[in-house]
């Protein structure tokens, strides 16, 4: 049913957190990856050799999505080295914690660049190398769909990802490629400790989830794994929600 031997995944956003998590689950799996970092080497270096233990390739490549030049730079890279990329994970996030009457025209750009527009970009490097069966999949958030405080930009700019992985869905369904989102739930990664508030998110998630604990990496990871599976091959341009039952107590 998990039949990945062979196959060829690119994470953004991989050296760490959920990425991290991502790649590790298919690297399980037998899948090549191919790590994209921006800033953190030594957390790439490390990924890859977690992953290389695995027995399977991987390649780690600097590249900051947000910019045109630099995907197509890493692009390079990969058909360098791989004929084909059956699997892309758009995991990169940034963005800027501030009430709305804060944000700047240059807070605006930067959350929806690396957050909405490199998912396009990607893509449109990605598709052709890939085959029928292709998968991609972007990582957003429950802030997509709900206001949390100073997270105008950033869940903006997921709300944006949710809606482009949708027309991508549409538009590469005939050729056998599905496009879907993971919504995650709170899950206690280096960018939940950017948050002031932090330890009052956690304290609130656990109480209100009916699970009990918070959602980590690996959950994620799982459904990352499922989605690249042909278990979910009538599964496209849907926001998969994982975070233990949160979300649907209003």
């Amino acid at each position: 049913m998990f039949k990945l031997q062979g196959k060829v995944a690119l994470i953004t956003g991989g050296s760490r957190g959920i990425g991290r998590a991502i790649a590790l689950r298919l690297a399980q799996g037998g899948v090549d990856i191919i790590v994209n970092y921006v800033r953190h080497r030594r957390d790439a270096e490390e990924t890859v050799a977690a992953i290389e233990e695995l027995g399977v390739r991987c390649l780690a490549v600097k590249a900051n999505v947000a910019k045109g030049e630099d995907v197509e730079r890493m692009f390079a890279q990969i058909r360098e080295r791989h004929a084909h990329l059956d699997i892309l994970v758009s995991n990169a996030a940034s963005g800027v914690l501030k009430p709305a009457m804060e944000l700047t025209t240059r807070h605006w750009d930067w959350a929806m660049d690396i957050n909405a527009r490199a998912l396009l970009s990607l893509s449109q490097q990605a598709v052709p190398m890939m085959e029928k069966g292709g998968r991609i999949m972007a990582v957003s958030s429950l802030g997509a769909v709900r206001a949390v405080p100073n997270y105008t930009v950033v869940g903006s700019s997921k709300a944006a990802l949710e809606s482009l992985v949708r027309h991508l869905a549409v538009e590469l369904g005939p050729e056998d490629i599905t496009v879907n989102t993971i919504s995650a739930g709170v899950v206690d990664t280096d960018a939940l400790k950017k948050f002031p508030n932090r330890d009052e998110i956690i304290s609130e998630s656990l109480r209100r989830t009916p699970l009990g604990r918070l959602t980590t990496p690996e959950d994620v990871a799982d459904l990352a794994l499922f989605l690249c599976s042909d278990l979910s091959s009538m599964i496209s341009g849907q926001t998969l929600v994982v975070d233990g039952g949160y979300a649907i107590q209003g």
